[in-house]
């Protein structure tokens, strides 16, 4: 498989070549339940022939050549590309600080060496913990430092890093999924279809428990299959550097002197992100901020306690190092975004080719009646997804127009919502432009060539499993 950057420039390739073959449109835009979205109706060509696009652009604009460097500066602070790309080098040099002190690899090992074989207990239980965080508060960008704990664990017990992704990354994805009342996705859908919120909650809750359980499933049977055999796994060569680090701490196991209360300040720290999520509506800002702090406070007991041999110069070298390995899943968040831009972007109100894909698709649709139509939109926003990965994002740009043409072809806009959060959430598992899904793979030092041939099969079960709830959604009215 090529590299991951490989991959994202044979992409920008393509958006690139788009220009010359779509012309760019615009929507207006409108007030729904104090949220801003498109007007279905006010759909406009701004030409009437493609315009194409520079190679290379002057005064700040997007050209081929400019991608990079304007994924990366683009958005702000609260999410799109700069924000993830501050959130995921802080977090990684956070990180770089916590593990320098040896306490969470030796508490770790500990935990192994007295519990090595309730390993399928755990693999589940982190699977619906993870899935119920998706569902409950969107967990998306949240879930890369946790990967950074879960995979050395997971490969010391026998695992691989793919195991680890299957219980964090992939849970979450199929939580915010079949979520009933995420505040990214499910949610935001409702109010612009005009869906009383938290309605359909019981139908949603039971495919959550399904969709959770096959995943437990799915990831207990591959876990078993690589614990027999770990050559077998994708990531064998990838998981090395933990593999060594593993054999490396073998002797490490007996927790030392100040062990405890660098455990103890790590707990407290997940705990307080925890709550600034759920009671303060915490985001990429106050996290990394948190992880940051988190990651100081800790030196500093470290260095009290002399662990590791940790001193002042040591972490901040260690907190270059935990930054410097997260670096290459920052650069690929800001490829991705570029992407995006170089379609024109997500404004509704800014000329753009992906404005003028979306109208087409709601044409297409029209054409279309009942069952197929609510099957058709979950392929639409399966695909759709790849350009706009922000749930929110999506359902302001796709729901106005996929809510009145529920009405139109016969099924319910509750159905329509479904659509939406099936096609958004599940194929988050596969499309590099999901800075969540690079971020956890950097984490884990694991290629996105590697992943996607494992991890397409998996997103056909659940296209699969997608399917068959929209077309029993749509043929019993929900």
């Amino acid at each position: 498989m090529p590299d991951t950057y490989l991959i994202l420039l044979f992409v920008a390739l393509f958006a690139f070549a788009l220009n010359f073959l779509i012309p760019a449109g615009t929507y207006e835009t409108m007030v729904v339940n104090e949220r801003t979205v498109v007007d279905p109706s006010t759909y406009q060509q701004v030409t009437e022939e493609p315009q194409g696009m520079a190679v290379f652009a002057e005064g700040g604009n997007i050209g081929l050549l400019n991608f990079a460097f304007e994924g990366m500066v683009s958005g702000s602070k609260w999410g799109a590309s700069i924000g993830v790309f501050a959130f995921i080098l802080l977090t990684g040099g956070a990180f770089g600080l916590i593990f320098a002190s040896g306490s969470v690899e030796r508490g770790l090992f500990q935990v192994i060496a007295r519990n090595r074989e309730a390993g399928s207990l755990y693999l589940a239980i982190l699977c619906f913990m993870f899935s119920a965080g998706g569902a409950v508060f969107g967990m998306g960008e949240e879930v890369i430092p946790f990967t950074l704990i879960v995979v050395p664990l997971l490969v010391a017990m026998g695992y691989d890093s793919i195991t680890a992704l299957l219980v964090t990354y992939v849970a979450t994805q199929v939580g915010f999924a079949t979520s009933w009342m995420n505040p990214f996705g499910v949610s935001i859908a409702q109010g612009i279809a005009d869906v009383p919120l938290m309605s359909g909650s019981v139908p949603r809750m039971i495919l959550w428990a399904i969709a959770t359980s096959f995943l437990a499933l799915f990831t207990l049977r591959y876990a078993q299959r690589i614990r027999k055999n770990p050559e077998s796994s994708l990531a064998f060569k990838s998981d090395a550097v933990h593999r060594s680090k593993r054999q490396s701490l073998d002797s490490l196991q007996t927790m030392v002197r100040g062990d405890g209360w660098i455990l103890l300040l790590f707990v407290a720290g997940i705990a307080w992100m925890i709550w600034g999520v759920v009671e303060r509506e915490y985001f990429l800002p106050e996290i990394a901020s948190q992880f940051f702090t988190m990651g100081i406070v800790i030196a500093i007991v470290a260095i009290a306690f002399g662990l590791n041999g940790l001193t002042a110069n040591k972490a901040a070298a260690a907190f270059k190092e935990g930054a410097q390995q997260l670096l290459p899943a920052a650069m690929v968040v800001a490829f991705a975004k570029g992407i995006v831009l170089l379609l024109g972007g997500d404004e509704p109100s800014s000329p753009s080719v992906l404005n003028t894909i979306l109208n087409w698709a709601g044409e297409g649709l029209a054409d279309v009646s009942g069952t197929v139509s609510a099957w058709c939109m979950l392929a639409f926003q399966t695909v759709f997804n790849f350009f706009i990965t922000s749930g929110s994002g999506q359902a302001a740009l796709t729901m106005p127009i996929m809510a009145p043409l529920a009405d139109v072809v016969g099924v319910t806009r509750q159905t329509a919502v479904l659509a939406f959060q099936l096609g958004d959430g599940f194929s988050n598992v596969v499309v590099p432009t999901s800075a969540a899904l690079m971020g956890c793979l950097g984490a884990a030092r694991l290629d996105w060539g590697i992943w996607i041939r494992f991890a397409l099969p998996l997103m056909a079960w659940l296209f699969a499993l997608a399917s068959v709830a929209v077309v029993i959604a749509a043929l019993t009215g929900f």
